[in-house]
């Protein structure tokens, strides 16, 4: 996966999550984790979703801690609004 540190196998300081993502572009691929809200389910990620307020349904990784010292979360794929 390029573009971000891979996940350490032996802890589980960053995992895959569902989510939604407050977005007013989505040609980003990391976020703060003041944009993100984690879900429990897809189900759950795609129902909080609301393309009028620019939150969208993704699959992210992380937190992981920037060089500037704040949490991000990395983008693994957009998810439909169906």
């Amino acid at each position: 996966m390029k573009g971000f540190v891979p996940p350490d196998p032996e802890t589980n300081v960053s995992q895959e999550y569902f989510a939604v993502i407050y977005a007013p572009r989505r040609t980003r691929k990391r976020f703060p984790a003041a944009c993100v809200t984690t879900c429990s389910s897809l189900d759950a990620a795609l129902a909080l979703a609301n393309v009028n307020e620019h939150t969208y349904p993704a699959r992210i990784l992380g937190p992981s801690k920037s060089s500037e010292g704040q949490f991000i979360y990395y983008l693994i794929a957009w998810l439909d609004i169906t």
